[in-house]
């Protein structure tokens, strides 16, 4: 008898209703790869019986189409039945979510919603919001919280026909360490850019940033992977051919284990000669710890995200980010580059004291004096599952209803100071400011006295710098080759007619390419000439002038 497991990571729609989605995209889903890994293990227990096998079957829409009807069928084709469980969803995901589940449901499919959004709703919110409200009217099961330890009742209920309405397990964290390898076939990791893999070696932030959903849902209290947790995680996937990865950690300075988990990758890259290569997040502090930095380098960290999130002292203590100072900005990124590492840092639009005139201010003053190599802007958004969130909607004040938009790139709430308009403007002038030609001219110079090779940069400062311009999504959702299918479009909106869709298609497709094309000559151009500058190793600026006790030397 065979049982069959469908796991779909959604995406979310662009402003007109069409799925984001690419030939190669971004970075695969972590929660994705957890969940495929914790049914490789169900399946490596015989959880549901010695007869019955369970095939599991997982999609990455950023990457991949969905085939809704082919799912249906295969599912009505199977003996035992089986399940479909949208994981990892998103708030910004949960009206696509729905329209698939819907699909599913009139079907008469099995079907299981996790993630931030519904997990974060419940945490923090009296009564259920309406859009998981009309999940549950469809029968749609609901999971809240973490799914190591948990899954097994999951199965055997679905197995059963008889999923229950509710899964909660938000007060029962489960412990990292030993837990199964999260990991995704080959197949669909070679669909990201690089043959990019994801995985967490922790979980749980001690901060109280008021914008975040995280401490709400996977708690303060920090739960760690072990050295040999991760030397497994690496090896399994190295077996496969993958060795780059983006650890998912919000914050892996504060992981108690990152010096035991960096000496297990140090030994395989310096004793084995395995090839890694490392994306991690820090906070602004983390050059304070002892080794960190250094350590990070040799175990193959070659970039890193850093929460920047404002330079603005009054906006950093609304927001319950003390720990942000911004005197050690220019330290911290110093030292990364010491050790070769690129740094890209988040920076939030919209705080409270924030006015579109001060935003550009401070953007210039993060040009002049701090050595950041990538700076990507969002709005401050009021995600379901933050404080922020719990305080506007006890005030009854105004939020945007459409979740879709809950992407960080586009405005769901009032702002204090500034009109939507002046809060758009802001923003886009944020990029345009940060992105001009005379930066990152700047941000390449800068590279090349540090000793890092400008094509580690190029593509990146590429890639931050046309998203928003060809594509209108923000960088941390695009990718390489849009895709769009005429059909995968918002259920409130009319399919359009393919005499209308096709042309409009191809002439989207060639302007943004032959755009795409006139930045890169561009781009290139530059690196050559900075190149062949004989005094380009020798370059200096304030943002780069050695800092000592907090004074420049």
């Amino acid at each position: 008898m065979q049982f069959r497991v469908v796991l779909i990571k959604p995406s979310h729609y662009d402003d007109d209703g069409y799925v984001i989605q690419w030939y190669r995209s971004a970075v695969p889903s972590n929660t994705l790869a957890a969940l495929y890994g914790l049914t490789k293990d169900i399946i490596a227990r015989k959880l549901l019986g010695e007869d019955v096998d369970i095939i599991i079957d997982a999609y990455d829409e950023t990457n991949t189409r969905v085939p809704i009807k082919k799912i249906i069928k295969q599912i009505k084709g199977t003996d035992g039945g089986g399940f479909v469980g949208f994981v990892g969803v998103q708030s910004n995901q949960f009206p696509r979510t729905m329209d698939m589940a819907r699909s599913l449901r009139d079907a008469g499919i099995q079907v299981c919603i996790g993630g931030f959004h519904v997990s974060g709703c419940i945490a923090m919110l009296p009564k259920l919001p309406d859009d998981i409200q009309r999940a549950v009217d469809l029968g749609i099961s609901l999971f809240i919280g973490e799914a190591e330890n948990k899954l097994d009742e999951v199965f055997l209920d679905a197995y059963a026909g008889q999923l229950k309405p509710r899964y909660d397990y938000l007060t029962a964290l489960p412990d990292m360490a030993s837990q199964p390898t999260p990991i995704l076939p080959a197949s669909m990791l070679k669909k990201s850019l690089g043959a990019l893999s994801s995985f967490d070696t922790g979980r749980g932030c001690p901060f109280l940033c008021s914008f975040c959903t995280i401490i709400n849902v996977q708690g303060r209290k920090s739960r760690r992977r072990s050295g040999d947790d991760v030397e497994k995680i690496v090896r399994e996937h190295a077996a496969q051919g993958i060795t780059r990865f983006f650890i998912t950690d919000d914050n892996m300075a504060r992981n108690r284990n990152w010096e035991e988990i960096f000496d297990v990758l140090i030994r395989l890259v310096e004793q084995e000669g395995m090839y890694i290569r490392l994306t991690i997040q820090v906070d602004v502090m983390c050059h304070r710890i002892p080794r960190f930095i250094e350590k990070a380098a040799r175990a193959g960290v070659a970039r890193v995200f850093i929460g920047l999130e404002n330079i603005n002292l009054e906006n950093l203590i609304a927001a319950k980010k003390k720990q942000n100072k911004f005197t050690e900005y220019r330290k911290m990124l110093q030292a990364w580059h010491d050790v070769g590492v690129i740094t890209c840092a988040g920076y939030i639009i919209g705080f409270p004291a924030d006015t579109a005139e001060r935003i550009v201010q401070d953007i210039k003053t993060i040009q002049r004096e701090l050595p950041v190599d990538l700076l990507e802007f969002f709005y401050l958004t009021p995600l379901p599952g933050s404080e922020d969130h719990q305080k506007l909607y006890d005030q009854g004040a105004w939020m945007d209803p459409d979740m879709n938009k809950y992407d960080l790139s586009h405005i769901t709430a009032d702002h204090p100071m500034m009109s939507k308009e002046e809060w758009a403007h802001a923003y886009r002038t944020a990029w345009d400011t940060y992105y001009s030609d005379e930066h990152i001219e700047t941000v390449l110079r800068r590279t090349r006295a540090s000793g890092i090779n400008l094509d580690k940069i190029l593509f990146l400062l590429l890639w931050f710098s046309s998203c928003n311009k060809l594509y209108d999504v923000h960088p941390l959702e695009g990718g390489f080759f849009r895709r769009k299918c005429r059909q995968d479009r918002r259920s409130s909106l009319p399919i359009e007619s393919p005499f209308i869709f096709y042309p409009k298609r191809v002439w989207e497709t060639v302007s943004t390419h032959m755009k795409g094309l006139l930045m890169l000559r561009k781009f290139t151009s530059l690196k050559k000439r900075i190149n062949a500058d004989p005094e380009a190793l020798n370059y200096t600026d304030i943002a780069t002038t050695l800092v000592v006790d907090d004074k420049k030397i």
